[in-house]
């Protein structure tokens, strides 16, 4: 079984942990300025990439908090966790600008 590590109660088995999809998305500002077509955008356009992933998780059997993990989709290895919030660490091989949402 997967172990993640939860940024405040230490590494958990993946059963206790629900993945919350893409992470770092930040909601917009004024939400009534947006058309009905970037409305859509930011409520359903998500990256689906083969490989290395921001995501958020829910520790939803132990504390319940939410946070970040930076996973391989093909592996499913975690490479970081991180409290939202938070920068991201530094991960070798992974640069901000390949991580952040274009």
């Amino acid at each position: 079984m997967l172990q993640i590590h939860c940024p405040w109660c230490g590494p958990r088995a993946e059963s206790e942990f629900n993945c919350g999809g893409e992470g770092g998305i930040v909601r917009p500002l004024k939400t009534e300025a947006l058309t009905d077509a970037e409305w859509g955008d930011y409520v359903f356009m998500r990256k689906n990439p083969k490989g290395v992933h921001h995501e958020q998780w829910r520790h939803s059997s132990g504390c319940g908090r939410w946070f970040n993990a930076l996973r391989d989709t093909v592996s499913y290895r975690i490479h970081a966790t991180w409290r939202i919030g938070e920068p991201m660490p530094d991960v070798e091989g992974h640069t901000e600008a390949s991580r952040s949402r274009a």
